[in-house]
């Protein structure tokens, strides 16, 4: 029997509010909410003891997957609409490849599904702005997976940070900095034997499989992932956002990369430097800047990834390898201080807690739209060679760039039914 087609509605609101009102939300905190994860990859596995489904078109990683979370064989299955159609699966994590995050995510607030989506939520710009959209219009929680908003020790420095430990904070720095490695040169062949390959493409452009664009390798090639810009720079762009203290989206956007060292097939940088300045009405504007490089092992602060805040009155670096240090003037130390790399659950048990309506998300789908917008107008810049001025109360670029054709994407020519409206 075929599975009904769902579609993508941007006055989303009216099936989600059904949807949820047919639950109680706010019964027993003890209460279990059954999920289902959809992707079962790195990140998916991360999840296994927390979900009552599982969803992959990889008969080898769905099995795994059934195996160690003991789902029953009816509750794995390589077609994500069966799992939405189901009744009795209250909320989905998501941690397909790029290219499905706001895909998936549309369809499940269509469903009436809370959403836990990993980072970055969106595989382009405007496919966040479908995402805030549908999550404002329904009442349904949304949660973006950057779990450095959920660490006690993350949340203390920021608290410093507002409360002028170095006084106004007008930069922040943020670096990633790792050795990747590359990903060769292949040749299109069959995908493995029974990879549903079809729907793993999904709505993305047609390509046929390839090794080194499958699993893990699909972060390099444009049609299905956002570079390490929006892999690992996700989680320091958005603290370094976060600790800077600018909830809008940038004024100016300054980018460049490209394949300095690698000679294989990735089509994203693997260097790149990105600066962004924020105005501020009525104060200071205010610069956020990221470097990366993936082909070194010498890291500023003896720490691969990080940010440094930069006050009128001192300096911070931190780092969710879990570093803290504090100067004052003149590089005075204030504080130094290890909390730990352990990421635990806290983030999750956070998105569990709004959906019984007892916290507030931590990282809810405006805050994670912000970052977002940041990593892909970085993007948009680099594809295009062009920096640019930017409008963030009407999110527009201004003036005739070559920027703006990378603020979408395109996708598959003869249609397909996870495609959004108005994308």
């Amino acid at each position: 029997m075929d599975v009904p087609r769902r579609t993508f509605l941007m006055g989303i609101g009216g099936a989600a509010v059904a949807g949820a009102a047919k639950r109680s939300w706010g019964a027993s905190p003890a209460e279990r909410v059954r999920i289902g994860l959809i992707g079962c990859g790195v990140r998916g596995r991360a999840f296994h003891g927390k979900v009552s489904a599982v969803c992959d078109p990889d008969p080898k990683r769905l099995g795994e997957a059934a195996r160690a979370a003991g789902v029953a064989s009816k509750d794995a299955v390589s077609d994500l609409r069966r799992l939405l159609d189901d009744p009795t699966i209250e909320a989905v994590v998501i941690a397909t490849p790029d290219h499905w995050h706001t895909p998936a995510a549309l369809l499940a607030l269509d469903a009436g599904k809370h959403v836990y989506v990993e980072k970055p939520c969106a595989h382009n710009f405007r496919e966040s702005q479908l995402l805030l959209t549908a999550a404002q219009n329904s009442n349904l929680v949304v949660q973006h997976g950057t779990q450095s908003r959920s660490r006690p020790a993350m949340q203390e420095a920021i608290a410093k940070l507002r409360d002028g430990v170095i006084g106004e904070v007008l930069v922040a720095k943020a670096w990633n900095i790792q050795q990747r490695g590359t990903i060769g040169h292949e040749k299109p062949t069959s995908p493995p034997a029974g990879v549903d390959y079809d729907l793993w493409v999904g709505p993305a452009e047609w390509a046929p499989y390839q090794a080194n664009r499958f699993h893990s390798d699909w972060h390099w090639w444009h049609n299905f992932g956002t570079g390490d810009i929006g892999n690992d720079g996700a989680h320091e762009i958005d603290y370094a956002r976060w600790g800077l203290g600018v909830d809008s989206l940038p004024s100016r956007v300054m980018a460049i990369g490209g394949k300095s060292f690698y000679d294989d097939e990735q089509q994203w940088p693997d260097t790149a430097t990105c600066a962004w300045e924020y105005d501020i009405p009525g104060g200071k504007p205010k610069q956020l800047v990221f470097e990366m490089r993936l082909w070194s092992t010498n890291y500023p602060m003896n720490c691969d990834s990080g940010v440094e805040f930069y006050g009128t009155e001192g300096q911070m670096f931190l780092s969710k390898r879990g570093k803290l240090r504090v100067l004052g003037p003149r590089n005075a130390k204030i504080e130094e201080a290890a909390f730990g790399r352990e990421w635990g659950f806290a983030h999750f048990d956070n998105f569990l807690s709004a959906i019984r309506g007892a916290a507030k998300p931590n990282a809810p789908m405006i805050d994670a739209h912000r970052s977002v917008a940041a990593i892909h107008l970085a993007n948009a810049a680099i594809r295009s060679g062009a920096s640019f001025d930017f409008d963030p109360q009407n999110e527009t670029i201004v003036g005739d760039s070559p920027a703006k054709e990378f603020l979408a994407r395109r996708y598959r020519a003869d249609g397909h039914w996870a495609i959004p409206e108005n994308a």
